[in-house]
């Protein structure tokens, strides 16, 4: 079995399995690491900007991915959005999200890593997961450059590729021969992705798994300030 297969064709079950078999069992045995480590108390100069458009960010680019990979292609065709129409949203909207986690994230990694108080309570997997976000996000957004050459031509077969290939993926009818001839940097950049959900479980993501919803619609709390004599 050549790579090409065994990266495109098996490790997407390798990653998705421990993605979500790691994440049972890292809740089932290790509670009290269920959470994101914040370290807000310890330094909030430039966390808010840097930590609220990475996530806006991240959250764009999960959605985008989600919504424009796996919906089946007769569906954008019903709602009268051709190819290359298609092609053109993913890219003006991968760019703008992709650079949001690019700059929020890179500015996050490096307050990990300078600021004395946050790195000695960081563990390393919190800067090293970081990191790979945003070299991840900079593949991502590099390939940008490719698409544009590619619709500049009026071809969006790359785009239908890669849908279907993840779409072959989740419909558990793996075909990487889909992937054989896409341009390295799509390659490289699905690799990296598919990672993020290997190392998700032994990282500080699993806290997205607790997402908490019911914030959005909580009852206002009153504050009182300690009146001292």
């Amino acid at each position: 079995m050549d790579l090409h297969l065994i990266v495109f064709g098996v490790y997407p079950y390798i990653a998705l399995a421990t993605f979500l078999l790691g994440s049972w069992i890292r809740f089932d045995h290790e509670q009290y690491t269920w959470k994101s480590d914040s370290s807000q108390l310890l330094s909030k100069k430039g966390m808010r900007f840097a930590s609220n458009v990475f996530h806006i960010g991240m959250l764009g680019i999960f959605f985008g991915h989600l919504i424009g990979l796996l919906t089946p292609h007769s569906v954008f065709q019903a709602l009268g959005i051709s190819d290359m129409a298609h092609q053109y949203m993913a890219m003006y909207a991968g760019g703008v999200f992709g650079l949001m986690v690019i700059i929020g994230g890179t500015l996050l990694w490096l307050r990990r890593l300078t600021n004395p108080r946050v790195r000695a309570a960081s563990r390393w997997m919190d800067i090293n997961i970081l990191g790979w976000l945003v070299g991840t996000a900079i593949v991502g957004f590099s390939t940008i450059f490719w698409s544009m050459g590619h619709a500049a031509k009026g071809d969006p077969t790359v785009m239908l590729r890669l849908a279907e290939w993840a779409q072959s993926i989740v419909t558990l009818q793996p075909n990487p021969e889909l992937l054989r001839g896409v341009d390295w940097i799509y390659k490289l950049h699905i690799f990296l992705g598919l990672s993020v959900f290997l190392f998700f479980p032994f990282t500080r993501l699993v806290h997205i798994w607790s997402a908490p919803i019911g914030y959005l619609f909580r009852a206002y709390q009153i504050v009182r300030a300690r009146r001292t004599a």
